[in-house]
């Protein structure tokens, strides 16, 4: 996971409200490809966020724009 952040144009942020732990990466703008980690344990750093390095699995869980609300 941590090397999709640093692939342009994708942009990986971290979702907030209901779609708190869930992640996304833009596509063809508007689109963003929605997903989570899908790995047990969860890995963690130190300071207890999430260890984007250690991440070996996730979960697609859409294509969108949620900003617009439109589902691909």
């Amino acid at each position: 996971m941590s090397v999709i952040s640093h692939l342009p144009p994708a942009r990986l942020h971290a979702l907030e409200g209901d779609r708190l732990g869930t992640y996304a990466v833009d596509l063809v703008h508007p689109l963003r490809l929605v997903f989570r980690i899908d790995q047990e344990p969860l890995p963690h750093t130190q300071d207890g966020g999430v260890d984007r390095t250690q991440v070996t699995q996730i979960m697609i869980l859409e294509v969108e724009d949620y900003h617009g609300k439109q589902k691909r």
